[in-house]
């Protein structure tokens, strides 16, 4: 009897043994090079702020938005913007939300929020985690809890990189005693990216790279756009941004660049708008968690689709039911002097 208990638990620790290879493996061979498709488009689906708390009826209105956004998109690529989860066990939870996107076979990535790692887990503990599941593709994360990093896209025919994608860390609170709110990016990771932009256009025979960038909380700028009367905004605004107090000059860094199109958020969830600042379109995800955290507005997600040799995407928000929101094109639909000809995008 033993000795048939210990070839099957031979067996089973084979077994396993073989799982966890072939998912390192599975893993490895997802990091292939993102590419627009035939038709010269690559599409992104934004999910933000799912304040996941596993056991939580509440929750289940989440789970359901991403399987029901992912399922009419088939995106090409996920990222999460953030506050993913927001109760303990940590793995659990983040593994429940993930696995929505996994199972569907669909390349993703997670930036975090600023109440990821309040959960019983640190962010490099929760960054192994997320790397660990099948159709992640971030980088790993050296020495770094939580990197910085690029994700190029390939031309249609796959010889060169034809845009970029800059996902961010944008941390949690300020650590100055005498600033109050949310931290912001800091001089190391503004020098990062001027950095990788430069030599990203230089390989590109100085002409920059169209770009996107996606992290949690938002950029000062994105006040001043909402201020400014000349500012074109389309969407949802029903809250006062809650950016850091401090700004330490990422904006202008990329304005200076000139590759970075669009920047995606989440955070402040009763926004869902995208503004024009300085040609640099300032866009908010449509909030995705249930009933979990304060919320006004229906939960759902938001759709990009960039265009394979262009400085241009179209954008919109998709809701339960199939609804589809706020339909635009940047930078056509942001410029005043053409709005009256294409403000909105009919389906």
């Amino acid at each position: 009897m033993y000795c048939i208990i210990f070839k099957d638990m031979k067996k089973s620790f084979f077994a396993v043994c073989l799982f966890f290879l072939s998912s390192a493996l599975f893993c490895q061979a997802q990091v292939t090079p993102l590419k627009f498709n035939k038709n010269g488009e690559f599409k992104i689906v934004q999910f933000t702020d799912v304040h996941f708390k596993y056991g939580n009826p509440a929750s289940d209105a989440a789970l359901s938005r991403i399987k029901e956004v992912v399922d009419a998109e088939h995106p090409d690529l996920v990222i999460f913007t953030g506050d993913v989860i927001y109760g303990a066990p940590a793995d659990t939870a983040m593994r429940t939300v993930l696995e929505c996107v996994s199972s569907r076979k669909i390349p993703f990535v997670v930036t975090f929020g600023n109440h990821d790692n309040e959960q019983g887990k640190t962010r490099a503990e929760l960054y192994d985690l997320i790397r660990s599941v099948p159709y992640n593709i971030q980088p790993d994360r050296g020495s770094a809890d939580s990197p910085d990093y690029i994700l190029p896209l390939k031309s249609s025919d796959g010889k060169k990189t034809e845009a970029l994608l800059y996902c961010l860390d944008s941390h949690s609170y300020s650590k100055l005693p005498d600033v109050k709110g949310y931290d912001w990016l800091t001089f190391n990771q503004v020098n990062w990216y001027r950095q990788q932009s430069a030599a990203y256009t230089k390989l590109n025979g100085g002409r920059p790279l169209p770009a996107l960038v996606f992290f949690h909380i938002p950029l000062p700028e994105y006040n001043q756009a909402t201020a400014d009367a000349n500012a074109i905004l389309r969407g949802t605004r029903m809250e006062k941004v809650c950016s850091p107090e401090l700004n330490s000059g990422m904006f202008t860094a990329m304005k200076e660049a000139g590759d970075v199109m669009a920047v995606f958020v989440g955070h402040d969830h009763n926004n869902d708008y995208s503004v024009m600042w300085k040609g640099i379109l300032l866009a908010y995800g449509r909030y995705t968690g249930g009933n979990t955290e304060y919320n006004h507005l229906p939960n759902g997600g938001r759709v990009i689709v960039l265009k394979e040799g262009k400085r241009s995407f179209t954008t919109w928000i998709r809701l339960k039911g199939g609804v589809v929101v706020d339909k635009t094109v940047y930078p056509d639909s942001y410029v005043k002097d053409d709005w009256h000809k294409c403000p909105l995008v009919k389906e």
